[in-house]
């Protein structure tokens, strides 16, 4: 590491920037397979089911009660509606509201913390209407962010003061900067911007949480596409942003690091090896939920006399451990709590945002049962989610006053949340999210256009397509 130093001590790039630029500007749709072509058009559509479902949430009204003072007709629109504003403020708004319903898809490899992401797919929505792209455009750009996010979430472990969005903001800025056709000394720059000034913090979602768990994805977004906007009319970003003395890799990924291998040239991409979400909460209380389904209880929560929740455990450690996880006082500490979802799942049958509202939350014979929850770690579930391929094993038993001891488990052989989904199973989840909103006939034909993205010639018909009447 000395000589790579030393050999860019009198560099304005160093040696990540530098693959990086020159990954983006040699990707291409056709160099794309026809595995990672299907896999950006299934998570564009799977976005875009979240963003509308999660439409009405008090996070996205308030993005998008402030980005309607700053109109701007040349921009990109607030999806959903006709609105347009700034193209980094549209990025805010849609990102946001397409990361509330927790819908969005997820990653995990053993030791790696990559978050969702489907964050960056909104933001390049965006920029691809701004920039008059084609469907081939964005499916290539969707790619190539989930192949920087991904690849450099593999290869570091950023200190764990920092939230993962900083890989969106990264990944977002390289991708929309590809949209808008910057130049490699343009997007040298774009990424130092996006790198450099723009580091969170993963207290927005530590503790109990507020709104603004979903509005990190939303800045992320922003500030990545703010950076290539920036690149675009001329501005300078910092030298040296990853390898220099104050840089990401000794203050944030806390290493030195290489990306040798990326997607292209018969090295898989890695967008097909992030994972649908089949419900609305945090990802690693999925499990625990469709083990709850899977008991099939039918009675009244007030005759449970206890629950016990078998899990892995770095699902007990996030979400199944301190008080906020027993006392959840938000929607978003409720859908990272094991012990609430394992609650309401019993009590409903399933998860869906109802879950979250306030009936839900302040209901006393739920909040009782709370107390009646016991969330383990099972070594054997333990080991096999930090084998690859990932298995989620989750077993969630019920013991009520009648002396019934009723079980339910998930993953592995009893069907795993790291399953791929058909695409029946995707065209069925987006039109439980969206047919309430836009009408059964409306969700057909958008859906059938989506699955034929890359024919696409302008992406401003997927906003028009998405308007709340």
């Amino acid at each position: 590491m000395k000589n790579t130093e030393k050999n860019n001590a009198n560099k304005a790039t160093d040696t990540i920037q530098e693959r990086l630029v020159s990954y983006t500007s040699d990707l291409t749709y056709d160099a794309l397979s026809p595995a990672a072509i299907h896999a950006a058009k299934v998570r564009v559509i799977d976005t875009l089911g979240a963003l509308i479902g999660g439409f009405f949430g008090e996070p996205c009204r308030i993005a998008r009660h402030l980005a309607a003072t700053m109109p701007n007709a040349h921009g990109a629109t607030i999806i959903g509606t006709r609105m347009k504003t700034a193209p980094d403020l549209a990025a805010f708004v849609n990102a946001t509201t397409a990361r509330y319903m927790e819908m969005n898809d997820g990653y995990h490899r053993p030791g790696v913390m990559a978050g969702h992401p489907s964050d960056s797919v909104t933001p390049l929505i965006s920029v691809a209407e701004f920039a008059k792209a084609s469907g081939r455009d964005l499916i290539s750009s969707v790619v190539l962010a989930y192949e920087i996010h991904l690849r450099t979430a593999d290869a570091v472990r950023i200190s764990a003061g920092f939230d993962y969005t900083n890989y969106i903001c990264m990944a977002t800025a390289l991708a929309a900067g590809k949209l808008l056709k910057l130049s490699p000394a343009q997007l040298v720059h774009c990424v130092a911007m996006a790198v450099v000034p723009n580091n969170a913090l993963a207290q927005a979602r530590t503790g109990h949480l507020t709104m603004f768990k979903a509005v990190a994805s939303g800045q992320a977004g922003r500030a990545g596409v703010f950076a290539a906007l920036l690149a675009r009319e001329g501005m300078e970003g910092p030298h040296l942003p990853f390898e220099g003395k104050a840089g990401w890799c000794d203050h944030v990924a806390l290493k030195r690091y290489a990306l040798d291998v990326m997607g292209g040239n018969g090295n898989p991409f890695k967008i097909m090896d992030t994972l649908i979400k089949p419900r609305s909460s945090g990802g690693t209380t999925i499990p625990s939920i469709l083990a709850a389904e899977n008991v099939q209880y039918r009675g009244h929560i007030n005759n449970i006399t206890q629950v016990i929740v078998e899990t892995y455990q770095r699902a007990k450690d996030q979400l199944g451990t301190n008080e906020h996880h027993w006392h959840p006082d938000t929607h978003e500490s409720a859908d990272h709590s094991i012990p609430y979802i394992v609650a309401a799942t019993l009590m409903d049958g399933t998860i869906t945002q109802r879950a979250f509202d306030d009936a839900h939350l302040k209901n006393p014979d739920l909040r009782a049962l709370l107390m009646r929850i016991e969330v383990t770690a099972n070594p054997e579930f333990t080991a096999l989610y930090e084998q690859v391929p990932v298995k989620h094993r989750t077993r969630v038993t019920v013991l009520t006053n009648d002396g019934q001891r009723l079980i339910g488990e998930t993953g592995g052989e009893f069907g795993d949340l790291s399953d791929v989904n058909s695409d029946a199973q995707i065209a069925e989840k987006f039109h439980r999210l969206t047919e309430d909103r836009l009408g059964a006939k409306r969700v057909t034909a958008l859906l059938d256009r989506l699955w034929h993205l890359e024919e696409m010639e302008s992406m401003s018909e997927i906003p028009a397509a998405l308007v709340l009447e």
